[in-house]
């Protein structure tokens, strides 16, 4: 694999390397004894943005995700039917989101899974190519 990933031109290049770490944490989740509910990528997605503000609403998540109202709607109800997510009533017929308990639990896993991918990767390449990698990724390109 790693020989295919020579010839890739940037913008691949980092699409394929997201792809290989959602992979590895989705196959982490299910040797951890968590594969009694499978949570998708988009799933954990919006579970991010729920987790990290106060009752976002669908178009609130939507927008900042760049996935379609109706693709979070239905994701909402999935992460519903799983126990993972609420929707909270608010003011003019406004529904808020938020993690349930196991919601929360499940996520903070997933937290402690990145971390440990994270870990593994700065053995194999290194903590200063590693937070090299993160100021890059974190700064601004003007795209």
């Amino acid at each position: 694999m790693v020989e295919e990933l020579k010839n890739l031109d940037l913008v691949d290049l980092l699409g394929e390397r997201h792809l290989m770490i959602r992979k590895r944490l989705a196959e982490m989740w299910d040797t951890q004894g968590e594969s009694h509910v499978t949570i998708s990528n988009s799933e954990w997605f919006i579970m991010a943005k729920i987790f990290t503000q106060e009752n976002p609403t669908i178009a609130q998540v939507a927008k900042q995700t760049d996935i379609s109202r109706q693709a979070v709607h239905k994701a909402v109800k999935s992460l519903e039917a799983k126990e993972l997510v609420k929707t909270t009533n608010s003011t003019n017929r406004v529904k808020g989101l938020e993690l349930t308990q196991t919601g929360k639990e499940s996520y903070d896993k997933i937290l402690s899974l990145k971390s440990e991918l994270e870990e593994h990767i700065k053995q194999i390449v290194g903590v200063k190519n590693v937070e090299l990698l993160k100021k890059i990724l974190g700064t601004d390109w003007g795209i």
